[in-house]
């Protein structure tokens, strides 16, 4: 699994981030999640104001997970992302579910008020599938932990505000 597209943008007053997860959802995820596993992804982004000749100063340390569940009764997905503060959205599409799971557009970092001008930044992000997803009996089936164990490598992006 890999993060791609991973932008740093602002609006008048924060700092946002976008971003996909590519190579998540394999076969035997997809089936495990069809018969009703839930699957929970954690993204992590962490703001540092870089400084030269001492320790970069942390700014901001965001985790935010995305879960998806399927309903065999209602044939339909539930996602919910907690960077989300509406309902859990719902959908029949399984494609459509997958691609919220994956992505991440407007998340809120920091207020701009709360950075300097002219001052040098790093932006790193990463993701990985929660060790918590599979019930507790599950975790002892060696198969289905393997299911779970990706994890994807820092990613940095570095500005100047």
């Amino acid at each position: 699994a890999t993060l791609t597209n991973i932008t740093v943008s602002n609006t008048r007053d924060d700092l946002l981030l976008y971003l996909n997860l590519e190579g998540a959802f394999r076969e035997d995820m997809n089936n495990a999640i069809l018969s009703g596993v839930p699957a929970t992804f954690l993204y992590f982004a962490k703001l540092n104001r870089v400084r030269n000749f001492w320790f970069d100063k942390d700014i901001a340390d965001i985790e935010v997970t995305h879960t998806i569940k399927y309903d065999n009764l209602k044939k339909e997905f539930t996602v919910k992302r907690s960077w989300k503060e509406d309902n859990p959205e719902v959908t029949k599409s399984f494609t459509e579910a997958k691609k919220w799971m994956t992505e991440i557009n407007s998340l809120k970092i920091i207020p701009l008020n709360r950075l300097e001008k002219d001052e040098q930044y790093q932006l790193s992000v990463k993701a990985e599938v929660s060790k918590k997803t599979l019930p507790l009996y599950l975790h002892y089936i060696l198969f289905f932990v393997s299911l779970w164990d990706f994890e994807t490598d820092w990613y940095a992006i570095d500005f100047i505000y």
